[in-house]
């Protein structure tokens, strides 16, 4: 039975935390990101995020994104400086090929730092990949 299970892995679907400028605010912030770079769209986008470290947490987010069109991306939430400090969790799930995809991404705890900054394609802005 076990054996009959398909657990199909996500590819070409990230989540990264992008430094950029908040014209509101007049500063600099972090915001997380999923990105589709896949072929086709991706349905019914379901995003639970929270932070952790022993007994510190945050309080448990979750965003319905809905459909993101193929090669573009959706911005999730803004992420303070203080839920930096700690472990972040991304639960995303999806439906994509009329199969349910999920991935747990994290970003552990102080890597998303101004040293760590890579181009991210299709933002084409500085940011940091989720494991």
């Amino acid at each position: 039975m076990k054996k009959d299970i398909e657990i199909p892995i996500i590819k070409e679907v990230y989540i990264a935390v992008i430094h950029e400028w908040n014209d509101e605010f007049l500063s600099k912030d972090w915001n997380a990101y999923i990105l589709n770079n896949r072929q086709d769209s991706i349905d019914m986008v379901l995003i639970v995020s929270k932070g952790y470290d022993g007994d510190k947490k945050t309080s448990t987010m979750r965003h319905a994104i809905g459909t993101i069109a193929p090669k573009s991306f959706e911005k999730i939430e803004l992420l303070q400086e203080d839920v930096l400090s700690l472990n972040n969790e991304f639960f995303v799930t999806f439906y994509a090929e009329n199969k349910l995809f999920e991935k747990r991404f994290i970003l552990d705890q102080n890597s998303v730092n101004e040293g760590n900054l890579v181009t991210v394609p299709l933002i084409e802005k500085d940011g940091v990949f989720a494991k």
